[in-house]
């Protein structure tokens, strides 16, 4: 690698990706983890945290709201809670204002949560997460009597008059996020009643709902589920009963969708990677990733807390068409893979995209395009086109949107044997600070 100015990074040709690699802890997970702790009655340490600035902006918000944070190093804290809602340490009606950056991990769960205290409270953060709807979750809390709002525009920042939410039903959709489903179901255990919430269209990304189920399960609160979460309208009940109770520590899983990018990467070059930190056990919908490489011509082998990878060189990768709904970050990765496939690669159901970080959509159509793909864009899915003979341009310079998925995803147009230049690499501090080190320490 060699950094060519001190805002582009340009990749040397990659041979081969052959290696193990530890993942860091899931961000999805760990901020779960911290706002659970938070709300929890007890002391309970979390291990494994991703060192990231999704997560330094929650830390940062509990400790702006009076929640007793101790680190003991940049992967370790320990949540002293006090049992129950959190309410505003600031008195005489002040507001008190939470910046929270470009993290929708900690913006959409942290909007629930306080709520259910008392206190006046304004969310908010940089200009695109002022471009990132949250209405439905603003509905879903108004219904539950929530005195909240948003901008004209259905996004932040949020504003909160806090004092309590008694329960009740909240009938929401689906369609947009799963995280407003998994921020009203993790508030829901600190209301004042039982709370039902519907879904009342279709629910996407039902993996990370069933994680955020399965995470309140080890804080002590059992969610009951009506009807089913996949392709269904499913209702959740909490009862007035399920209260939190914290375990005495907690490990953050290895975040899955980071693990895409070596899962990938060994099997566009036919090496052999092994990546630990989630596995066959894991509760992250995008170890399913490694699901659609074997379809592309991989083979992958399966333990219960890593997943190896590798391809036969002989065996030509496939284009493949398929649903991504329940992937949508590691789907990302499946659009570089693209390019080396035999035949189009049509990823579909990835609305979503479109209201990430950037507007992923439309970026990896251009950066694809700039490779010398041929890309079809519709509303919620594309059909990738692969260069003529698999041969990507040379030293294309990929813009990367303040977005870490963009900049660790078209890394691996390296993989093709050209030079790939990634303008703004330090945006991957967002999930994975030390990816390009990494990457560098399993490359050929």
């Amino acid at each position: 690698m060699t950094v060519t100015s001190e805002n582009t990074l340009t990749l040397s040709p990659i041979k081969s990706i052959d290696g193990t690699v530890t993942l860091p802890g899931s961000k999805s997970l760990s901020n779960r983890c911290l706002l659970l702790a938070a709300l929890s009655d007890g002391t309970t340490r979390v291990e494994n945290l991703l060192e990231s600035d999704d997560i330094r902006f929650m830390l940062g918000a509990l400790d702006d709201l009076g929640v007793e944070v101790v680190r003991h190093s940049s992967t370790a804290a320990t949540v002293t809670a006090r049992a129950g809602p959190i309410d505003s340490p600031l008195t005489d009606a002040k507001v008190l204002d939470l910046f929270l950056g470009n993290a929708g991990t900690a913006m959409r769960p942290l909007a629930a949560a306080l709520c259910m205290g008392k206190g006046k409270f304004v969310l908010d953060g940089v200009p695109r997460m002022r471009e990132r709807p949250i209405a439905d979750l603003i509905d879903g809390l108004v219904q539950l009597g929530a005195d909240v709002s948003c901008s004209e525009t259905g996004c932040p920042p949020v504003v909160i008059n806090a004092d309590g939410v008694q329960g009740g039903e909240a009938i929401i959709s689906g369609k947009m996020s799963s995280q407003f489903l998994s921020s009203l179901l993790m508030s829901s255990p600190v209301a004042n009643g039982d709370v039902k919430i519907s879904i009342k269209d279709e629910l996407i990304s039902a993996p990370y709902v069933a994680l955020t189920i399965g995470l309140m399960k080890k804080f002590g609160v059992t969610v009951q589920v009506e009807g089913e979460m996949n392709g269904g309208t499913p209702s959740f009940l909490i009862s007035n009963d399920e209260k939190y109770i914290n375990p005495a520590s907690i490990l953050v899983e290895g975040d899955a969708s980071s693990a895409s990018y070596f899962l990938a990467g060994a099997t566009i070059t036919g090496g052999t990677i092994t990546v630990r930190g989630c596995g066959s056990d894991s509760v992250q919908g995008d170890v399913a990733f490694a699901n659609v490489m074997e379809q592309m011509g991989a083979t992958v082998t399966w333990a219960s807390e890593s997943i190896t990878i590798t391809r036969d060189p002989a065996t030509r990768l496939k284009g493949v068409d398929v649903d991504c709904g329940e992937i949508p970050d590691a789907a990302m990765t499946l659009a570089v893979v693209a390019l080396f496939a035999d035949g189009p690669t049509t990823i579909r159901n990835v609305y979503s995209w479109r209201l990430k970080e950037t507007e992923r959509m439309k970026a990896i159509v251009a950066e694809c395009t700039k490779l010398g793909a041929t890309v079809e864009e519709f509303r919620d899915y594309c059909i990738i086109h692969p260069p003529k003979d698999n041969k990507l341009n040379d030293n294309v310079l990929i813009e990367t949107y303040d977005d870490h998925r963009m900049a660790m995803t078209f890394s691996l147009a390296a993989c093709a044997g050209v030079r790939v230049c990634i303008n703004d690499p330090g945006c991957t501090a967002k999930t994975f600070p030390t990816y390009f080190e990494m990457l560098e320490s399993v490359t050929q």
